[in-house]
């Protein structure tokens, strides 16, 4: 089984690309804090993820640096070639993108709040998911953000 589930903050606003073929695609990172003994220094992890097509669209419009979200999804590797050197990748490829930043923490946000957005998705094509990631309670502090 291969699923992932993270709640984390975005670690710099997020940018909408399009393919050739038109498919919306977001690239960004989550901080995620890492669970450690009492009173150690605390830990970070900055996971890589990409959301395609109208999660994609959606987080472009609403997600900025610092937003607090919950990503489900799968772990996915590929590589590329660049300049003739293999390039290895390993990601979290997003099926739902929860935004759970209080709706008045955000000025910027409309009338129609923060629902969970979803897409099952792959490189170049996406079909609607039934999933759905739910999170209670998440309150961090300033403090916990690494940036």
């Amino acid at each position: 089984m291969n699923r992932v589930l993270l709640i984390g903050r975005l670690t710099k606003d997020v940018e909408l690309r399009k393919t050739a073929s038109g498919t919306s695609v977001v690239s960004f990172f989550v901080a995620v804090n890492r669970r450690v003994a009492s009173g150690a220094e605390p830990q970070t992890d900055f996971v890589n993820c990409v959301a395609w097509n109208k999660t994609a669209e959606l987080m472009a419009q609403y997600l900025h640096k610092g937003s607090l979200i919950g990503v489900e999804g799968r772990i996915q590797t590929r590589n590329y070639d660049k300049e003739g050197t293999r390039i290895y990748v390993t990601e979290v490829v997003a099926d739902s993108v929860q935004f759970l930043d209080p709706k008045s923490n955000n000025t910027n946000r409309n009338d129609y709040g923060m629902p969970n957005y979803e897409s099952d998705v792959s490189y170049e094509e996406g079909q609607g998911s039934e999933d759905t990631f739910t999170m209670d309670a998440f309150d961090p502090s300033n403090e916990d953000l690494p940036f």
